[in-house]
């Protein structure tokens, strides 16, 4: 990533990662016919969500992990011409490992 951007709080910037363009079968998928990945990879984390009583819970997310998150959730933002989507970490589903 050419440009710095640093997320505030339990926001996270993930970096949508392509499906296959072929089906198990063999079937190639067409452009217009492709759904938005829900699959990404974690490029940078905030410090944490504030708490009521003013302390910080960290982040349980790291640089580099690939997660699932919902279709529709999140930002979607270009830096430097690139397309990523900035979501909290809430919205994340879970982390492939």
């Amino acid at each position: 990533m050419k440009a710095k951007f640093r997320p505030l709080y339990d926001r996270v910037l993930v970096k949508r990662i392509e499906q296959d363009e072929k089906t198990p079968t063999g079937i190639i998928i067409p452009d217009t016919a492709k759904e938005k990945p829900i699959q990404g990879e974690v490029l940078a984390v905030g410090n944490g969500a504030v708490l009521e009583n003013g302390t910080v819970r960290p982040m349980g997310l790291k640089v580099g992990e690939r997660v699932l998150f919902a279709k529709y959730s999140g930002t979607e933002v270009k830096i430097d011409g690139e397309e990523y989507v900035i979501m909290r970490e809430t919205d994340i589903m879970g982390v492939l490992e």
